[in-house]
């Protein structure tokens, strides 16, 4: 069953990249299908999903945010990505905003799946250090 739980993670992990990468190209060309409903709520579908397993796993497995420091990361990571992707995603922000926020976004995910890979809490900043 954890091996299902992992794999349903990482799919919604890799979904949720890939749909944060083509909103914000669809942001920073102003397209009206940013507009479209389904644009805006499959996104909260898919990142429930990805927390629920998300959750599941560390049940599963018995490690837990404050307890685990890879785990710890990983969710500090998370509020990081969100606060940069709703930054990238907003209409209000400039442009330049945008796109260093939307850039920002995916370089903290990118760290959030070393952490995961290597079970460390600094990930791929630890080859910098």
């Amino acid at each position: 069953m954890y091996i299902l739980v992992k794999y349903v993670h990482v799919t919604s992990a890799v979904l949720s990249l890939a749909g944060f990468f083509l909103r914000g190209i669809l942001v920073l060309r102003a397209s009206p299908v940013t507009n479209a409903r389904w644009i805006k709520v499959l996104p909260h579908v898919n990142d429930t999903v990805l927390l629920l397993a998300a959750l599941t796993l560390a049940v599963m497995s018995e490690q837990y945010p404050f307890v685990a420091g890879w785990v710890t990361a990983k969710v500090l990571g998370v509020i990081a990505y969100i606060i940069l992707g709703s930054l990238a995603l907003r209409a209000g922000s400039t442009p330049r905003t945008r796109i260093v926020c939307w850039l920002a976004a995916m370089t903290v995910f990118g760290w959030i799946v070393s952490v995961a890979l290597t079970r460390q809490p600094l990930g791929f900043l630890a080859a910098l250090g």
